[in-house]
C-alpha cells in the first residue's frame, strides 16, 4: 500500500507526485523522491524497482522479508534493513522496514509492523537545512527514530529483572522466578538480534566505508551508533544479569531442598530413638527390666518421651527443626 510519494526540492517539499511520475522527477537537478510504502505487494516492489532501477536481488529481499538487520551495497544504492520492535503485555513483535537509498531517492518498505514512521517526515519537512542533504539525512533519521523506540524496550526489560530480583529469596518462588528468567531472556535476545547486526551497519555509515550517499551524514550516523553501543552494553548487561539470577535461583532451590532432607532426617532421628526403646522392651524374655515392676510401663514411656523431647529441642536449637 502506498502511503506517501513526495518529490522535494533544495530541502522543501515540491509535490505529491503520482508513482509513473518519479522517473521524470529524478532527472531534475537538486530534486530528490521519497517513497513509503506499507506491506507493499511482489508487483508494487516490481514497479519500484523499474523506476528507481533497483537491484533485483534487494527487491527479493524486499519481498521475501524477514531478513536479518544490514546493509548492502549495490552499486550506487544502498538497501538496509532495519527491525520494527513493538512490546505489548510484556511479548515482543517484529516488523521491518526496508530502505532503499540513492543519491536522488529514498524507498522505505514497512512489513509486518503497526508502527508509523510518518514522523520521520514531520521532522525533516521541519528541518529543511538538513533535509537538502538529501537521502542521506532521511537515512539517517529513519534510523534514529526506529533505534529511539528500542529504548523503552529495554527499560521494561530492565524494570521487569528488578521486580524478578526483590522475589527471588521468597520461599517457594522459584520455579516461578526461573520460568520469568527465561522468558525476560528470550525477549532480551529478540533485542540483541535487532541491535547488534544494525550497530555493525550503521558502523559503517558513520566511519563513510560505503557509499558517499552517506557521506554529509556521517555525524548523525556516529550519534546513532553511539546509542546503539549503549543499548548493546545494556542488554549484555542485562543477559549477564540474568544468567546470575537464575544460578542464584537454582542455589535457593537446592537451599530449600536441604532444609526440607534436614528436617525429615531430624524427625527420623526422633522416632528411631523411640523405636530402639520400643525394641528392647518389646522382647519376649522373662527377666526384662523393671518387667514385673507396677510403674515399668509408665516409666519406660517416660523414658521414650524424654529421649524423643531432648532430641528435637537439639535439633530445634540447630535449626533443623
Amino acid at each position: 500500500m502506498l502511503i506517501n510519494c513526495i518529490a522535494y526540492c533544495d530541502g522543501k517539499k515540491l509535490a505529491d507526485i503520482e508513482i509513473d511520475e518519479i522517473s521524470d522527477y529524478l532527472k531534475r537537478p537538486d530534486c530528490f523522491v521519497w517513497v513509503a510504502l506499507r506491506d507493499a505487494t511482489p508487483a508494487e516492489l516490481e514497479k519500484m524497482r523499474v523506476e528507481f532501477g533497483l537491484h533485483a536481488l534487494a527487491i527479493e529481499d524486499a519481498n521475501h522479508g524477514h531478513q536479518r538487520p544490514k546493509l548492502e551495497e549495490y552499486g550506487d544504492t544502498l538497501f538496509a534493513v532495519i527491525h520494527l520492535l513493538e512490546m505489548e503485555h510484556r511479548e515482543i513483535t517484529i516488523g521491518e522496514v526496508n530502505v532503499f537509498v540513492g543519491g536522488n531517492f529514498i524507498l522505505s518498505v514497512r512489513n509486518r509492523s503497526g508502527q508509523p514512521l510518518v514522523g520521520v517526515r514531520e521532522r525533516c519537512e521541519r528541518e529543511p537545512e538538513f533535509l537538502k542533504q538529501g537521502s542521506g539525512f532521511v537515512l539517517y533519521a529513519l534510523m534514529d527514530e526506529v533505534v529511539d523506540r528500542y529504548f523503552p524496550i529495554v527499560d521494561s526489560l530492565e524494570s521487569e529483572l528488578e521486580d524478578i530480583e526483590e522475589t527471588i529469596f521468597e520461599r517457594g518462588a522459584a520455579r516461578h522466578n526461573i520460568e520469568r528468567l527465561y522468558e525476560l531472556k528470550r525477549r532480551a535476545t529478540l533485542v540483541k538480534h535487532a541491535v547488534a547486526p544494525l550497530m555493525e551497519a550503521v558502523g559503517k555509515l558513520a566511519s563513510s566505508r560505503l557509499s558517499p550517499i552517506a557521506a554529509s551524514s556521517r555525524h548523525y550516523f556516529r550519534d546513532v551508533y553511539d546509542h546503539l553501543t549503549r543499548i548493546n552494553a545494556n542488554l549484555d548487561a542485562l543477559r549477564d544479569t540474568i544468567g546470575t539470577a537464575i544460578q542464584v535461583s537454582l542455589s535457593t532451590v537446592a537451599i530449600e531442598q536441604n532444609d526440607v532432607a534436614k528436617r525429615l532426617a531430624a524427625w527420623a532421628g526422633v522416632f528411631a530413638v523411640a523405636t530402639a526403646f520400643a525394641g528392647i522392651w518389646g522382647m519376649n524374655f522373662k527377666l526384662m527390666p523393671e518387667l514385673q515392676w507396677e510403674y515399668g510401663y509408665p516409666m519406660a514411656l517416660a523414658a521414650i518421651a524424654a529421649a524423643m523431647g531432648f532430641l528435637f529441642f537439639r535439633f530445634r536449637r540447630l535449626g533443623w527443626l
